[in-house]
């Protein structure tokens, strides 16, 4: 369970919440552009550009949820179970562990544009990180302020979706979700009009009736449809000029409580923190489930052209 977002344009933001039953030890960490990048099946790259972005601490090396270059590229990898299929290993491919997608990307990938053409020559393929952390099915957003794509990894190879809904969650695959949408078109931020029978005074008996019938689950679906209708009509406070706080309020919308989901084990996910990119500042900001109030991580106080990874701790308990 998660859900990415994205928003193109000058004010560019791109975020997404991580949802799931435990913690694997999170933090945020920055990989200066001369921190050697290590690819299990392709050369090493000595230079690239930097990245901010959050990584397990459990991973000897940088292993990214999600995470933005210093060109304002930004990268989510999302859970996608049932669908996800990788490659195994080929001779003559250019073969990338799903793991190493997000930094591969991002480290040699100015724009949406570049991400594109090297995704279409990629095979991402089923190597698994270790013994304790083996392979995730995942499938990734990828945006920067003039567009988004998702990439999704089937068995006809890696395929590549432009994303004008600028929204992202798990199954089923991206053309589905993108179906799906039509059977919301009525849906509206107005007061709906009296349709049903134009000649009887009916009139909505409460604000935000235009919306009903907005699915409030917590299914991927659901996820999908209630994320693109605030994506696309949310509008900011005019005290909030970089609509950091409206897009945290976005995904909000979709966040997950302990307890209101329960896994066939037991297991309770929830969402473990929530993330936004701000190119325009190289801030990457965190809430987390114990600490609501977003905290920002600049990549561009970091050393960039250092050789050492740069962490920073996870945000805990706010005192309430």
């Amino acid at each position: 369970m998660c859900t990415a977002v994205n928003r193109c344009g000058d004010g560019h933001l791109f975020g997404r919440t991580m949802d799931f039953e435990m913690s694997y030890g999170e933090q945020i960490t920055v990989t200066p552009r001369g921190c050697t990048l290590f690819f299990r099946h392709l050369p090493p790259k000595a230079r690239h550009y930097a990245l901010i972005g959050m990584t397990t601490s459990a991973a000897e090396s940088p292993l990214y949820y999600d995470a933005m270059n210093e060109k304002g590229l930004c990268m989510a990898g999302l859970l996608f179970p049932h669908s996800a299929v990788y490659r195994p290993l080929s001779k003559g491919a250019e073969s990338v562990a799903s793991f190493e997608l997000i930094p591969y990307v991002l480290g040699q990938c100015r724009n949406i544009t570049e991400a594109r053409a090297l995704l279409s020559t990629v095979r991402v393929v089923d190597t698994p990180y270790s013994d304790a952390l083996p392979v995730t099915p995942l499938h990734w957003m990828v945006a920067d302020r003039m567009g988004c794509l998702v990439a999704e990894p089937t068995a006809d190879g890696l395929k590549l979706y432009d994303d004008p809904f600028e929204v992202l969650t798990n199954e089923p695959p991206y053309p589905f979700q993108r179906q799906h949408l039509q059977n919301y078109l009525a849906l509206s931020p107005a007061p709906p009009q009296n349709t049903l029978v134009p000649t009887l005074p009916l009139a909505p008996y409460s604000r935000g009736m235009g919306a009903l019938g907005l699915p409030g689950d917590l299914s991927s679906s659901s996820r999908f449809v209630r994320a693109a209708y605030h994506r696309h009509h949310a509008t900011p406070l005019p005290q909030d000029p970089d609509g950091l706080h409206q897009f945290f309020h976005m995904l909000g919308t979709v966040s997950v409580p302990r307890g209101s989901v329960v896994l066939e084990n037991g297991a309770c996910p929830y969402t473990v923190y929530t993330s936004c990119c701000q190119p325009s500042t190289g801030r990457y900001w965190v809430t987390t489930y114990t600490h609501p109030t977003p905290v920002a991580f600049s990549l561009n106080d970091a050393d960039i052209d250092g050789t050492e990874l740069i962490h920073f701790p996870f945000p805990t308990v706010e005192e309430l």
